[in-house]
């Protein structure tokens, strides 16, 4: 890959005092992510608060998983380049260890700021840019010199920079073209079937195809969750055990109904017919048949005309009206 760096395993050591456990940055079901340090200009590792910071992804060394994931990531990454993309600077392959190396983004993942306790509610226009910069990521991916797939779309997987720009991140799963996915789903962590369940488009777990559009579907799943700031895999394990989906679909049909699920925490402070807009792009994204859902250019579109809309002082109070038993 001649856009990327190749680091050696020594080197990686050093941007991270020997992976030490005060440089954690999380942790997932194939390895830890840590942050490192390296030179601004040639990305050589340097010490630890000299230069800029970087995070660098660390795969467990017996996972083969792991490696199918970090082997996606370099050749997808290595590949394409977007400012809605996190951006990828080198990679380690040494004996049975792999790691990679990203820039840094400073405000971790949508889903943190959406469903971690504590967290700082994000204001309805923050949502909205998220939203916009997430669909120019996938829209950039589904061009038709591009042609990929991403996937499993979902809102740990979106990062937020200093500004609140969204950079799609882990393409472990992604795929060039209209592609078929392998019995592999059998044999992943419970959780990662949950999560196909929830975020995956039904003809991806029908019969394991995907297609540009199966990635619109999580898109929609995401849109769902930052109107009502519930998060859809809770939905789903919650002892209905309903579909967040089907859970919301009626909801979202119904302007007054909506007002009752939309994320408290924003405390009405947006244009209802913003809202209520979303919501139906949302409805559109969550379609059960991919042809009938809309292409990444046209929710672009949408999103981007509802960005202009503004609240009027009316509208601006809290609704009284009780909401679901979810909230």
């Amino acid at each position: 890959m001649p856009n990327l760096k190749m680091y050696t395993l020594a080197e990686l050591k050093s941007a991270t005092r020997s992976f030490s456990t005060d440089t954690i940055l999380g942790e997932g079901k194939f390895g830890r992510v840590f942050k490192g340090w390296v030179d601004e200009n040639t990305l050589v590792p340097s010490h630890v608060g000299n230069g800029i910071p970087v995070a660098i992804k660390k795969y467990n060394p017996d996972s083969h998983q792991g490696l199918c994931r970090w082997q996606s990531e370099v050749k997808f990454l290595g590949k394409f380049s977007h400012p809605n993309l996190v951006r990828l600077l080198g990679y380690c392959w040494e004996d049975n260890h792999y790691l990679l190396v990203y820039e840094y983004i400073q405000r971790e993942s949508l889903e943190n700021h959406l469903f971690r306790k504590g967290a700082e509610p994000l204001p309805w226009d923050v949502r909205l840019k998220i939203a916009i910069g997430a669909a120019r990521g996938l829209h950039f991916l589904h061009t038709s010199e591009n042609n990929a797939i991403y996937g499993l779309f979902k809102s740990s997987n979106i990062l937020l920079d200093a500004d609140y720009n969204a950079k799609l991140s882990d393409f472990g799963l992604a795929k060039l073209g209209p592609a078929r996915e392998d019995s592999r789903v059998t044999k992943l962590e419970e959780e990662e079937v949950i999560e196909r369940y929830v975020y995956a488009a039904p003809e991806y777990i029908a019969t394991g195809h995907l297609y540009v559009k199966s990635d619109v579907y999580g898109f929609g799943v995401i849109l769902l969750e930052m109107l009502t700031g519930l998060q859809a895999l809770h939905l789903t394990c919650s002892s209905s055990q309903q579909n967040p989906v089907e859970w919301a679909r009626p909801w979202l049909h119904d302007k007054r109904k909506l007002r009752t699920i939309m994320d408290p925490r924003l405390e009405a402070r947006y244009p209802m017919k913003a809202a209520t807009q979303t919501a139906e792009l949302t409805l559109k994204c969550l379609e059960g048949y991919h042809e009938a859902r809309p292409s990444m250019d046209e929710v672009l579109a949408t999103l981007e005309h509802i960005d202009t809309i503004r609240e009027k002082k009316k509208e601006a109070k809290a609704s009284t009206s009780s909401g679901p038993p979810f909230h």
